[in-house]
């Protein structure tokens, strides 16, 4: 078998995310044939040689298993928690492989979580630059003016730095009027920094109320309940790895694309039709009239 890097061995061998064993070879926790491995780029073979985490001998890859869960509020998107509440892995007993949850949902936030041991699937759907777009509804207090909501959805400054570009449609208001009451969005983005779409709107005065995520990519499942979870299937695993997106996204853009193009044809079309049947000129008819 050839040599492979040090952080893909680990996240294959279901120690940990291809990002957090990266920070564990940074930090001197992993070891090859006794040697402590700080670099990066260093490589191993996995069959032949004893790659170490912490002192324990990386053997055979586990299983890779793929569970969907449904996250309550009041649960830790963590393996474990230092204040002992409840976490995701809480929610999964009885699975023998040693999981982790990809990528981030806040304490009072709920909705679908992934909780793998494939590394490389999980980096390729948590990286800002590849990564599935995942979908939330979002409850804010009031009614956002439409001009607020733009800025929102081609970025703003939290924390020091831009948000990426997202899209955010109004699904509707609780009041009797549509500018009245509190209001549900549909927020579609690639990135997840820490509650980013809770400050998001906090930065506009319209604090969330609620927050849920109903799909990760094409990945989506409306008969889950709170903790309860489920196996993806293994066409759900290849849509993930082949970074496909929700069907309904690209359906929407294309028709009102072709639509507009058509719209822009026809009026050419309308004002050429104008120009050739135009009345000629007096001296033009005058010189058809002595022919």
């Amino acid at each position: 078998m050839e040599r492979e890097r040090l952080q893909k061995i680990i996240a294959r061998a279901g120690f940990a995310s291809r990002r957090e064993a990266e920070e564990m070879i940074r930090t001197g926790r992993v070891t090859v044939n006794g040697k402590i491995i700080t670099e990066l780029g260093s490589k191993a073979d996995s069959k032949t040689d004893h790659v170490k985490v912490d002192g324990k001998l990386i053997t055979r890859p586990e299983p890779l298993r793929y569970i969907l869960l449904y996250k309550p509020k009041e649960v830790m998107t963590t393996v474990n928690d230092p204040e002992g509440r409840k976490t995701v892995l809480d929610l999964v007993r009885g699975v023998k492989e040693r999981l982790f949850p990809v990528g981030r949902l806040d304490y009072q936030s709920e909705g679908l979580i992934l909780l793998t041991n494939d590394g490389q699937l999980a980096f390729q759907i948590s990286h800002p630059s590849q990564g599935s777009v995942k979908t939330y509804h979002v409850k804010v207090r009031g009614v956002p003016e439409e001009r607020l909501v733009e800025k929102l959805r081609r970025g703003i400054t939290l924390d020091g730095r831009r948000t990426l570009p997202c899209e955010i449609d109004r699904l509707r208001t609780t009041g009797t009027a549509e500018d009245t009451g509190n209001s549900w969005f549909e927020v579609r983005l690639r990135e997840g920094r820490t509650q980013q779409i809770r400050k998001m709107f906090k930065a506009l005065g319209h604090p969330v109320s609620k927050l849920k995520r109903v799909s990760i990519g094409p990945i989506s499942d409306g008969s889950l309940s709170a903790g309860q979870w489920r196996e993806l299937t293994k066409q759900e695993v290849r849509l993930l790895a082949t970074q496909k997106e929700p069907a309904r996204k690209r359906v929407a853009k294309r028709p009102g694309t072709r639509k507009k193009t058509a719209t822009r044809r026809e009026t050419s079309s309308s004002a050429a039709g104008k120009q050739t049947t135009r009345r000629p000129s007096k001296s033009r008819a005058a010189k058809l009239r002595t022919n």
